[in-house]
């Protein structure tokens, strides 16, 4: 696995950018409670769409719910390699599978109550369970098909039970998952967000704008997506695992929406708001790194920009013209647009560096081809690329780009633009607002060609990259709901990673040697094009103390406090 860059020393980045250390002041844990209440103030460009912990996909959203909903697991609340760690969360402890991974039993803590006050029961989970399929969760099908009763579910969701895959006993407050084949991940799926325990009465729709009830340490009492949310302790909730759901410092979160990434560091700058959601411009880095270093933060974790190619419409119903864009693709421009070396590096395959699998070979670039390939990333092959738009006879085709708006997506597309154009293709840009532009792209309905996305890890693992953006269960055509945005599904290729993700026999290593041939067989069809892998660069206020982002989750919001 390739080294990360060290920034305990000082980096200079792209535009004479300098970053000094990982974090600012306030590292120090406060086991005291002496920073307990006041107001988190957080600030975004734009809401990310509905309410619903089991529907919404958005790295903002999931990152606000872990500190407002919980799952049966949920992932060790620590920095570092400890909080890829699985733990139990509203069950008692992690059950050991019997039946060679077929069957979970989970008893359910005593005493954990809803935000409502009502205690949470075994019936509770089971609902929670069944409205994943009734609603369309996105990850339905890439993290849950394997529970008994499932492929009924994804054919016809409003007759979905799982009456024989999630079976509850009240008296002995235990629920027993059996599933149809073994899953060597289930409780990393469990603890994602959007397996979260809710109410049984919560209605088997998307709640939207009406915030679904919880049991975390806050709950949400306001929301208006074009201007606001506004969140506060849940008055029912105490502590029962540190690890799992720790209590939170701030009494209140106030998250406003509609400020611009530009105007939205100003204001962070000056102590209006605790941290932006946003990506910070490339233009205010140096600023940052030589005025603020203090409240600068650079962090380590598993995320990477993709160019989704939508494989059943033209010019990229091709597999040549897919082809192309990857031996196109200037990763070195777009390591500069996010501001350079020492903050992301070009990505040739679909496993980023921080995860187990990643191998630095690249068949996509300057004189080399997948039977060849580069022992990394060099340069773009600009007349290869040609040569194969030429030959999928689509040169001279339209083609758009749909990006998000801010200022580095927006920079990213305009090169994506004019790289289209150089090899043949009459191109044009999109900008569409981060809350929008998501659900708008993952819609076949929507006839998007390509467009540029950050992907982060649910969980670390290849199948976060690649199952779940490419698995054939992950298409559903005219849904908002559709991680499989380039509507790809190779049998050859579902069957390898099926068995990387179920075959209980396999050893560690063999496992990852399935997903590397899973992943060099995808970079073959070039379904999509990856651009980067890049740490998370976060600008706090002087106030925020003790910033606090972990592998699985951005900024953990229960875990900073204000001065």
């Amino acid at each position: 696995m390739r080294r990360r860059p060290d920034f305990r020393k000082c980096c200079v980045a792209g535009l004479a950018l300098v970053l000094c250390g990982v974090s600012g002041a306030g590292m120090a844990q406060d086991a005291s409670g002496s920073h307990r209440g006041g107001t988190l103030k957080l600030v975004a460009s734009g809401s990310a769409g509905t309410l619903d912990p089991q529907i919404n996909y958005s790295a903002q959203y999931i990152d606000l719910f872990a500190n407002v909903y919980d799952g049966l697991t949920g992932f060790r609340k620590v920095r570092g390699k400890g909080g890829n760690d699985v733990v139990a969360d509203l069950a008692e402890a992690l059950p050991v599978p019997r039946d060679g991974g077929r069957t979970w039993v989970f008893t359910l803590r005593q005493g954990v109550r809803f935000s409502n006050g009502r205690e949470v029961t075994v019936a509770d989970v089971v609902a929670s369970m069944r409205r994943l399929f009734r609603v369309g969760s996105p990850t339905a099908g890439a993290f849950y098909s394997a529970i008994a009763g499932a492929d009924l579910c994804m054919k016809e969701a409003a007759r979905c039970t799982l009456e024989r895959g999630v079976v509850a006993d009240t008296e002995r407050r235990t629920v027993t998952f059996h599933l149809m084949q073994p899953d060597n991940e289930f409780l990393q799926k469990l603890a994602f967000i959007h397996a979260s325990i809710l109410p049984a009465e919560t209605p088997d729709h998307d709640v939207g704008n009406v915030p679904a009830t919880g049991t975390g340490p806050y709950r949400v009492v306001s929301y208006d997506p074009n201007g606001g949310m506004k969140l506060e302790r849940n008055p029912w909730f105490r502590l029962w695992s540190e690890d799992a759901q720790p209590d939170g410092y701030a009494d209140h979160i106030d998250y406003s929406f509609g400020l611009p990434d530009e105007s939205a560091v100003t204001a962070v700058e000056n102590g209006q708001y605790d941290w932006m959601y946003d990506q910070l411009p490339l233009d205010r880095l140096g600023e940052l790194g030589s005025r603020f270093t203090a409240q600068t933060h650079v962090s380590p974790h598993p995320v990477a920009y993709f160019a989704p190619l939508n494989v059943n419409i033209p010019p990229f119903s091709e597999e040549k013209a897919r082809q192309a864009v990857n031996y196109a693709m200037g990763r070195r421009a777009m390591v500069i647009f996010y501001g350079g070396t020492a903050l992301a590096r070009p990505l040739c395959d679909m496993i980023p560096s921080a995860i187990e699998g990643h191998t630095d070979a690249c068949p996509y670039s300057r004189d080399a081809d997948a039977d060849h390939p580069a022992a990394r990333w060099e340069a773009p092959d600009l007349e290869r690329a040609r040569q194969l738009v030429r030959e999928s006879g689509t040169a001279g085709q339209k083609v758009t780009v749909v990006v998000a708006n801010g200022s580095v997506d927006l920079a990213m597309g305009n090169y994506m633009r004019n790289t289209l154009e150089e090899i043949g293709y009459k191109a044009s840009v999109r900008p569409l607002s981060p809350g929008v532009m998501f659900p708008y792209i993952q819609n076949s309905s929507n006839h998007v060609q390509i467009s540029l996305k950050s992907w982060a890890a649910d969980y670390p693992s290849p199948s976060n990259f690649l199952d779940a953006l490419l698995g054939c269960e992950n298409f559903h055509p005219g849904s908002d709901s559709s991680i499989n945005m380039p509507g790809f599904c190779d049998r050859t290729i579902q069957a390898i990673m099926d068995r990387a993700k179920s075959d209980v026999s396999l050893s560690p290593e063999q496992t990852l040697a399935l997903w590397r041939q899973a992943d060099e067989l995808v970079m073959r069809r070039s379904p999509i094009a990856p651009v980067i892998e890049m740490n998370v660069v976060s600008l706090t206020s002087r106030r925020l103390g003790n910033f606090f982002y972990t592998n699985v989750y951005g900024l953990l919001f229960s875990k900073v406090w204000v001065q």
